[in-house]
């Protein structure tokens, strides 16, 4: 693996990683007028030369270019734990000095003891070493190098040793299945309870396919204790909002996601749903997922009905179907019947039937739910349930369905005639329910002579 920069710090470093992404993002904006447009104005090319000059000029900038080629930091500013040039240098109980953000890192994992002698600690009080910190900013003033702002949210602390972490644990992946196993248990571990180790994924394109080398499709076999904590692994990862975009838009990753999907253990199987749905929060990502195929698999996953995938299952498809487009793949699937034999069987009520609500503005959906029996169902539900959110979703579809096929109206004219189940949801429900039904009691007073034809 490529070895990453290492800066003065890792604030620093990210704070010019953001101003330069956003400049590169500008400039291919740029780019792309000047080579799609042969109209572009002068003022087009301008901006990418001063856009060019300042992401050079960032570059020369950077607190990384002093410490990587001509002011090495000197041993006693820099914190043993990170390696790097210490921002707010404490005092530990023992005397030593360490970065606050750091050390307090260490002790918020559990740690009594002091990183470096390995004294148990009378006390995890940290005391500002204002002598060090005076001392760093005068070397920082005769090297003319800015000062780095201390970190802020100590969940986001990446240190070398991290990294240095990081490419042992990828460099036991290419060698035997017990060596890979290990790895791939202590990631999993690792970018579950550290939200740093997470941001370490996004410094280097050679990561993500080291990860998953594993898992590669040349693979005969795949241990599924391997396959589990891989596929958790990203699961983990898809948590960091930079992650997402990057896995999105990976073919591979969500490839093996699907493979997953089809043939791991139900917890894999479970995970890579749950990652699924992690990555579906960006739109982008929602399209990408929706043309790959996943939805078959996690309906499929959904109809089986293990109780520790359904949930996950679920939670994907109402994400992708946010997206009109899924709507109609998830239709033609055969979501319509798959869910509503988990609601007849008690499964996930108020899930499912979200789910039913975004698809019964399609209409084959529409036409699938009566031919299934859903009006007489759903009315039911509305009579005899008890949650708000339950009714205010079925007099949702049933809405849907009475304007997209009026001979359904008969059956809700019969309920209402037994029953008054629309009339007490119009007085009663939440303002959303009282709305749908309201508008199918006007509909039903619109059509009083309206009964059923072939």
């Amino acid at each position: 693996m490529a070895r990453r920069e290492r800066g003065l710090s890792a604030s620093a470093a990210d704070g010019g990683g953001g101003k330069a992404a956003e400049l590169k993002e500008k400039l291919r904006g740029l780019v792309k007028a000047i080579l799609e447009d042969d109209d572009y104005t002068t003022r087009h090319a301008e901006d990418a030369i001063a856009t060019l000059s300042t992401l050079r000029d960032l570059k020369r900038a950077s607190p990384s270019s002093f410490y990587d080629f001509s002011f090495p930091v000197p041993p006693e500013f820099r914190c043993p734990i990170s390696t790097e040039l210490m921002t707010d240098p404490v005092i530990l109980a023992t005397g030593q000095t360490y970065d606050r953000a750091y050390i307090q890192r260490w002790l918020d994992e559990g740690h009594r003891t002091c990183p470096q002698t390995q004294q148990v600690l009378s006390h995890t009080n940290l005391t500002p070493n204002y002598l060090v910190r005076d001392m760093i900013a005068q070397w920082c003033k005769e090297h003319a190098i800015e000062m780095p702002k201390p970190v802020q949210d100590i969940n986001q602390v990446v240190s070398n040793a991290d990294r240095d972490h990081l490419d042992s644990l990828l460099h036991k992946l290419s060698l035997s299945v017990s060596d890979q196993k290990e790895a791939a248990r202590e990631l999993r571990l690792l970018t579950k309870r550290m939200p740093s180790f997470r941001t370490l994924f996004g410094e280097s394109v050679d990561v993500i396919p080291q990860l998953l080398s594993p898992l590669s499709p040349n693979t005969a076999h795949v241990h599924p204790d391997l396959h589990e904590d891989l596929i958790t692994t990203i699961l983990n990862l898809s948590i960091q909002d930079d992650n997402k975009k990057v896995f999105g838009e990976d073919p591979t990753v969500i490839a093996l996601l699907i493979d997953a999907l089809k043939s791991g253990t139900i917890q894999t199987r479970s995970n890579a749903a749950a990652a699924i749905f992690t990555l579906s929060a960006l739109d982008s990502n929602k399209h990408i997922i929706g043309k790959s195929g996943a939805i078959k698999h996690l309906l499929d996953l959904l109809e089986e009905g293990q109780p520790l995938a359904v949930k996950d299952a679920a939670s994907a498809i109402f994400n992708l179907c946010l997206v009109h487009e899924n709507k109609g793949r998830t239709v033609r699937e055969g979501a319509v019947r798959v869910i509503l034999k988990k609601i007849m069987d008690h499964i996930l009520v108020d899930e499912l039937l979200a789910i039913l609500a975004l698809l019964s503005s399609h209409p084959k959906a529409i036409e699938e739910m009566g031919d299934l029996g859903a009006v007489a169902f759903l009315l039911a539900i509305i009579r005899e349930g008890t949650s708000e959110r339950t009714k205010e979703n079925c007099v949702a579809i049933l809405y849907t369905i009475c304007y997209g096929d009026r001979t359904k109206l008969k059956e809700v004219r019969e309920e209402e005639k037994a029953n008054g189940t629309l009339s007490k949801l119009a007085r009663h429900g939440t303002s959303r329910a009282k709305r749908k039904a309201n508008g199918i009691l006007e509909r039903l007073n619109r059509s009083p002579c309206l009964t059923h034809t072939a």
